[in-house]
Protein backbone atom coordinates (compact mmCIF):
# COMPACT_ATOMS: atom_id res chain seq x y z
CA UNK A 1 0.00 0.00 0.00
CA UNK A 2 1.14 3.08 -0.94
CA UNK A 3 2.99 6.20 1.83
CA UNK A 4 1.92 9.18 0.93
CA UNK A 5 3.37 11.84 3.26
CA UNK A 6 2.48 15.85 2.77
CA UNK A 7 5.72 17.34 3.76
CA UNK A 8 7.67 20.66 2.97
CA UNK A 9 11.35 20.70 3.01
CA UNK A 10 11.88 22.99 5.86
CA UNK A 11 9.25 21.99 8.12
CA UNK A 12 10.71 20.21 11.13
CA UNK A 13 7.80 17.94 12.36
CA UNK A 14 7.96 17.23 8.69
CA UNK A 15 11.29 16.43 9.17
CA UNK A 16 11.04 14.01 12.10
CA UNK A 17 7.98 11.78 9.92
CA UNK A 18 10.78 11.57 6.90
CA UNK A 19 13.26 10.37 9.71
CA UNK A 20 11.10 7.57 11.29
CA UNK A 21 9.78 6.53 7.55
CA UNK A 22 13.50 5.90 6.57
CA UNK A 23 14.63 4.18 10.08
CA UNK A 24 11.74 1.94 9.76
CA UNK A 25 12.81 1.95 5.93
CA UNK A 26 9.49 2.56 4.82
CA UNK A 27 9.53 3.79 0.86
CA UNK A 28 7.18 6.61 0.85
CA UNK A 29 5.57 8.99 -2.02
CA UNK A 30 6.36 12.66 -0.67
CA UNK A 31 3.93 15.16 -1.60
CA UNK A 32 5.64 18.94 -1.79
CA UNK A 33 3.42 21.30 0.60
CA UNK A 34 4.71 24.54 0.46
CA UNK A 35 4.60 26.36 4.05
CA UNK A 36 5.62 29.18 2.18
CA UNK A 37 3.61 29.12 -0.85
CA UNK A 38 0.15 28.89 1.08
CA UNK A 39 -0.10 24.99 -0.06
CA UNK A 40 -1.64 24.13 3.16
CA UNK A 41 -4.34 26.52 3.05
CA UNK A 42 -5.77 25.61 -0.05
CA UNK A 43 -9.34 24.20 0.07
CA UNK A 44 -8.27 20.75 -1.55
CA UNK A 45 -5.57 20.32 1.25
CA UNK A 46 -8.27 21.75 4.62
CA UNK A 47 -10.58 18.94 3.19
CA UNK A 48 -7.75 16.45 3.97
CA UNK A 49 -6.58 17.79 7.32
CA UNK A 50 -8.90 20.95 8.63
CA UNK A 51 -6.23 21.82 10.34
CA UNK A 52 -4.26 22.94 7.70
CA UNK A 53 -0.64 21.75 9.00
CA UNK A 54 1.77 19.37 7.36
CA UNK A 55 3.14 16.69 7.95
CA UNK A 56 0.31 14.79 7.18
CA UNK A 57 0.82 10.50 6.18
CA UNK A 58 -1.99 9.18 3.75
CA UNK A 59 -1.88 4.87 3.69
CA UNK A 60 -4.83 3.91 1.66
CA UNK A 61 -7.79 5.46 3.43
CA UNK A 62 -5.77 6.29 6.44
CA UNK A 63 -5.12 10.22 7.14
CA UNK A 64 -3.14 11.06 9.96
CA UNK A 65 -1.67 13.88 11.35
CA UNK A 66 0.64 15.43 13.97
CA UNK A 67 3.89 14.14 13.88
CA UNK A 68 4.24 12.49 17.23
CA UNK A 69 0.82 11.02 16.47
CA UNK A 70 2.47 10.25 13.01
CA UNK A 71 5.09 7.95 14.53
CA UNK A 72 3.34 6.17 16.88
CA UNK A 73 1.58 4.96 14.41
CA UNK A 74 4.17 4.21 12.61
CA UNK A 75 5.69 2.25 15.84
CA UNK A 76 2.54 0.57 15.90
CA UNK A 77 2.08 -0.56 12.26
CA UNK A 78 5.82 -1.59 11.63
CA UNK A 79 7.42 -2.03 14.93
CA UNK A 80 10.75 -2.64 13.66
CA UNK A 81 12.60 -0.63 14.81
CA UNK A 82 10.78 0.73 17.83
CA UNK A 83 11.29 4.51 18.07
CA UNK A 84 8.34 4.60 20.98
CA UNK A 85 10.00 1.91 23.99
CA UNK A 86 8.14 -0.61 25.55
CA UNK A 87 9.02 -0.66 28.83
CA UNK A 88 6.81 2.03 30.54
CA UNK A 89 9.26 4.05 32.19
CA UNK A 90 11.61 3.87 29.00
CA UNK A 91 8.34 4.57 27.40
CA UNK A 92 7.75 7.76 29.97
CA UNK A 93 11.10 8.87 29.32
CA UNK A 94 11.68 9.22 25.62
CA UNK A 95 8.28 11.03 25.75
CA UNK A 96 9.09 13.59 27.82
CA UNK A 97 12.78 14.52 25.84
CA UNK A 98 10.85 14.39 22.92
CA UNK A 99 7.72 16.83 24.45
CA UNK A 100 10.65 18.81 25.32
CA UNK A 101 11.05 19.49 21.81
CA UNK A 102 7.50 18.79 19.85
CA UNK A 103 5.72 20.91 23.40
CA UNK A 104 7.57 23.26 24.62
CA UNK A 105 10.18 24.50 21.94
CA UNK A 106 8.61 24.05 18.65
CA UNK A 107 4.91 25.66 19.38
CA UNK A 108 6.62 29.06 20.32
CA UNK A 109 8.81 28.75 17.25
CA UNK A 110 7.11 27.80 14.32
CA UNK A 111 6.83 29.57 10.90
CA UNK A 112 3.48 30.89 11.88
CA UNK A 113 4.47 32.40 15.34
CA UNK A 114 7.48 34.02 13.44
CA UNK A 115 4.64 35.20 11.15
CA UNK A 116 2.09 36.63 14.11
CA UNK A 117 5.20 38.20 15.24
CA UNK A 118 6.46 40.28 12.01
CA UNK A 119 3.14 40.75 10.19
CA UNK A 120 0.55 41.26 13.00
CA UNK A 121 3.07 42.92 16.01
CA UNK A 122 5.64 44.20 13.56
CA UNK A 123 8.52 43.18 15.45
CA UNK A 124 11.35 43.09 13.72
CA UNK A 125 13.68 40.72 12.74
CA UNK A 126 16.56 40.81 15.33
CA UNK A 127 14.11 41.07 18.09
CA UNK A 128 12.60 37.72 16.58
CA UNK A 129 15.62 36.30 16.31
CA UNK A 130 16.29 36.66 19.73
CA UNK A 131 12.97 35.07 20.77
CA UNK A 132 13.79 31.91 18.39
CA UNK A 133 17.37 31.71 20.52
CA UNK A 134 15.75 32.02 23.92
CA UNK A 135 12.96 29.66 23.77
CA UNK A 136 15.55 26.82 22.14
CA UNK A 137 17.92 27.90 24.69
CA UNK A 138 15.57 27.29 27.52
CA UNK A 139 14.52 24.11 26.27
CA UNK A 140 18.21 22.99 25.37
CA UNK A 141 18.86 23.43 29.13
CA UNK A 142 16.48 20.78 30.18
CA UNK A 143 17.64 18.20 27.10
CA UNK A 144 20.87 18.77 28.10
CA UNK A 145 20.54 17.46 30.87
CA UNK A 146 18.07 14.94 30.10
CA UNK A 147 21.34 13.69 27.79
CA UNK A 148 23.65 13.49 30.55
CA UNK A 149 25.90 9.85 30.03
CA UNK A 150 27.87 8.15 27.31
CA UNK A 151 25.17 6.33 25.70
CA UNK A 152 25.52 7.43 21.75
CA UNK A 153 21.76 8.17 21.32
CA UNK A 154 18.83 9.16 23.18
CA UNK A 155 17.60 5.99 22.77
CA UNK A 156 20.60 4.33 24.23
CA UNK A 157 22.42 1.98 21.45
CA UNK A 158 19.75 3.40 18.89
CA UNK A 159 17.60 6.78 17.95
CA UNK A 160 14.59 6.64 19.66
CA UNK A 161 11.38 9.04 19.40
CA UNK A 162 13.63 11.50 21.00
CA UNK A 163 16.66 11.83 19.10
CA UNK A 164 14.04 11.42 16.21
CA UNK A 165 13.05 15.16 17.83
CA UNK A 166 15.87 16.62 18.68
CA UNK A 167 18.01 16.48 15.35
CA UNK A 168 15.54 18.94 13.51
CA UNK A 169 15.75 21.29 16.07
CA UNK A 170 19.28 20.98 16.20
CA UNK A 171 19.00 22.26 12.64
CA UNK A 172 16.57 25.02 13.44
CA UNK A 173 19.02 25.75 16.25
CA UNK A 174 21.98 26.36 14.12
CA UNK A 175 19.85 28.21 11.20
CA UNK A 176 19.31 30.62 13.47
CA UNK A 177 22.89 30.92 15.33
CA UNK A 178 21.72 29.64 18.53
CA UNK A 179 25.15 29.10 20.44
CA UNK A 180 25.47 25.01 21.07
CA UNK A 181 28.34 25.41 23.34
CA UNK A 182 26.82 24.76 26.61
CA UNK A 183 25.12 21.96 25.37
CA UNK A 184 27.85 19.05 24.59
CA UNK A 185 25.47 16.24 24.47
CA UNK A 186 23.11 17.28 22.47
CA UNK A 187 26.03 18.10 20.11
CA UNK A 188 27.35 15.12 20.72
CA UNK A 189 24.28 12.61 19.94
CA UNK A 190 23.13 15.24 16.78
CA UNK A 191 26.69 14.30 15.39
CA UNK A 192 26.19 10.47 15.98
CA UNK A 193 22.46 10.64 14.58
CA UNK A 194 23.80 12.71 11.87
CA UNK A 195 26.34 9.96 10.79
CA UNK A 196 23.41 7.46 9.73
CA UNK A 197 22.06 7.37 6.62
CA UNK A 198 17.96 7.33 7.45
CA UNK A 199 19.06 10.82 9.37
CA UNK A 200 21.00 12.24 6.10
CA UNK A 201 18.27 11.35 3.69
CA UNK A 202 16.07 13.23 5.62
CA UNK A 203 18.07 16.40 5.63
CA UNK A 204 16.27 19.44 4.37
CA UNK A 205 18.82 19.45 2.22
CA UNK A 206 18.59 16.57 0.95
CA UNK A 207 14.96 16.86 0.31
CA UNK A 208 15.08 19.88 -1.41
CA UNK A 209 18.00 18.84 -3.57
CA UNK A 210 15.68 16.37 -4.94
Amino acid sequence: MTIRLYDYWRSSACYRVRIALNLKVLAYEAIDTSLIDGAHRTPEFLARNPQGFVPMLEVGDVRLVQSLAIIDWLDATYPEPRLVPSDPTQRAHAMAAALVVAADIHPLNNLRIIKYLANELGIEEGVRDDWYRHWVTQGFIALEAMAAGDRPFFGGDAPNIADVCLVPQMFNARRFNTPLEAFPNLVRIDAACAALEPFQAAHPDAVKAN
